[in-house]
């Protein structure tokens, strides 16, 4: 009869698929990170004030990223995504986990895309967004 393996702790499964310390995973590639050299607080001041900044969008409308905010990896910085639905009442992401930054995120927009990798490179799809992350598309 075969032996029980003892569980492997999350260090040893992100290890085996190569997420450690060593190789950090770039999620957003972008390494936007040169910004941030100097003082922090003026940059979360700006960051707020950006965020904090409304636009009023409605179907039809090209839309992009605002600096600094991007927290999904679709669409990229440099592709635009088209306003499909604008909600009266946004929708609160499920996470459970309070930890997450998705956590509770109002999805008030509905955009579309262009998918950008296989499977289904090429395809028009929609995702769920907080309005307040993006801008008129500057392209």
């Amino acid at each position: 009869m075969p032996r029980k393996q003892p569980p492997m702790s999350s260090r040893e499964l992100l290890n085996r698929i190569g997420l450690n310390d060593e190789t950090p995973p770039d999620l957003f590639d972008e390494g936007a990170l040169e910004d941030l050299q100097g003082d922090l607080g003026a940059v979360l001041r700006e960051r707020f004030e950006v965020f904090t900044r409304q636009h009023p969008f409605k179907p039809g409308d090209l839309v992009g990223w605002k600096p600094g905010l991007r927290n999904r990896k679709v669409p990229t910085y440099d592709a635009p995504a088209i306003v499909i639905e604008v909600l009266d009442e946004p929708v609160l992401d499920k996470s459970e986990e309070s930890g997450s930054a998705y956590y509770r995120e109002p999805h008030d927009l509905i955009l579309g895309v262009i998918w950008d990798r296989e499977p289904g490179r090429g395809h028009f799809v929609t995702f769920h967004y907080d309005s307040r992350r993006f801008q008129p598309w500057q392209g």
